[in-house]
């Protein structure tokens, strides 16, 4: 998840690559002299490097802002944009496909509702479909690739999602009819993990070492921790089912077959109901709880239920921020106050307070941001030898 720190003495300048190629996608533009400095390069080694990067076309130079100083400025170095990643995020009620460039920009979004749960064919074809819609535009890109982002426990590795509940997929294999279909690579994983990914790079998480994402969608809850600097991932890679945490012992059969987990209390079809929805995309929901006041008593109790749950990743975890995403950042918006409340009230005294709750940032954008590292993660280990 970071660049490292380059090594002018080393034999081989993929490692150096990677390193300033690493540094312009999560850190934005820099000029040549600020690479120089964060890679530990002298001047020449990072000079070549930023040429053999735009030989590439992973990077381009552009002249700096007049500072009035005198002297030649350094010229600021870009990570290219339109080399891009596809991205696709399954979910019970749309597909939702996007187009991410280095550097995290977000070139399209298109959000695909579904009469039905998608299977993993429709769900190809939605996406079909949708870059047939985008042909022109893309043909203007260079695609590396195809990130799937599923809510789901997910063997990425194999590219198989042994069991997403809600979209109804065990023992599915993803990866490669994605790849087969689209003819690109393609690659699965979580998307709350993805999430946790995306937000600590570019959003709320940014230089935090120690944080807990909390992801909630129509599919239910899903979540991811950082624990000094390194994502908990468990034996399997699936760790961090925190929505399967128990908050009510005498609540709602889950569909995991216990009784009261943290996403059938803290749930975004119970919220919609109330709201007057069927479903609604995430960008909606803020607007609908701000327009109906009679929701507010199960916005209440889902808030109180959240901290309970919050409580105890206070105390397993004792992270500096916990990330609210989804509806719960929704949730979170219609009364910080409260939250900060409850979860004090829930936490071991005195370790709560500390802990900054906070609302991702990167709002609608934050699966697609996610599934695109998932793409880029070879690129920018090995930015010479990845053939796209």
């Amino acid at each position: 998840m970071s660049a490292g720190v380059g090594n002018s003495n080393d034999q081989t300048r993929r490692h150096n690559l990677s390193t300033i190629l690493t540094f312009l996608h999560h850190g934005g533009p820099q000029a040549r002299a600020q690479l120089t400095g964060l890679s530990a390069l002298n001047r020449s080694t990072t000079g070549a490097l930023v040429v053999e990067l735009t030989e590439l076309g992973l990077a381009f130079e552009t002249e700096p802002a007049d500072s009035g100083r005198v002297g030649r400025p350094s010229p600021i170095v870009n990570a290219n944009a339109n080399v891009v990643a596809i991205t696709v995020n399954p979910d019970i009620d749309a597909v939702t496909v996007g187009v991410v460039g280095l550097g995290g920009v977000l070139h399209h979004l298109v959000r695909r509702e579904t009469d039905a749960v998608p299977t993993v064919g429709a769900s190809i074809r939605i996406v079909q479909e949708v870059l047939d819609g985008l042909r022109d535009e893309l043909a203007g890109y260079r695609v590396v690739g195809v990130g799937i982002a599923v809510p789901g426990l997910v063997d990425s590795r194999e590219g198989v999602v042994a069991l997403a509940p809600h979209l109804g997929w065990r023992d599915e294999p993803v990866a490669r009819p994605f790849a087969d279909a689209l003819g690109l690579p393609a690659t699965v994983a979580n998307d709350a993990a993805l999430a946790t990914v995306a937000e600590s790079l570019f959003g709320a998480g940014r230089g935090v070492q120690d944080l807990v994402y909390l992801n909630g969608s129509a599919s239910g809850i899903g979540g991811g921790v950082l624990a000094g600097g390194v994502m908990l991932r468990g034996r399997q890679g699936y760790a961090a089912e925190l929505g399967h945490t128990l908050v009510n012992s005498s609540g709602i059969r889950c569909h995991c077959g216990k009784r009261g987990c943290l996403e059938t209390e803290v749930n975004l079809g119970r919220l919609l109901e109330v709201l007057g929805r069927e479903t609604a995309g995430l960008d909606e929901v803020d607007a609908l709880i701000a327009a109906v006041p009679d929701a507010r008593p199960e916005i209440e109790r889902q808030l109180d239920v959240l901290a309970l749950a919050i409580g105890t990743f206070v105390s397993v975890f004792n992270p500096e921020s916990i990330i609210l995403g989804g509806f719960l950042g929704s949730l979170y918006e219609a009364d910080p106050s409260r939250l900060r409340a409850s979860v004090d009230a829930a936490s071991v005294a005195g370790l709560a307070e500390p802990v900054r709750l906070e609302r991702a940032q990167l709002r609608s954008r934050l699966l697609t941001t996610g599934a695109a590292e998932l793409v880029f993660a070879d690129l920018l280990a090995d930015p010479a030898g990845t053939v796209f």
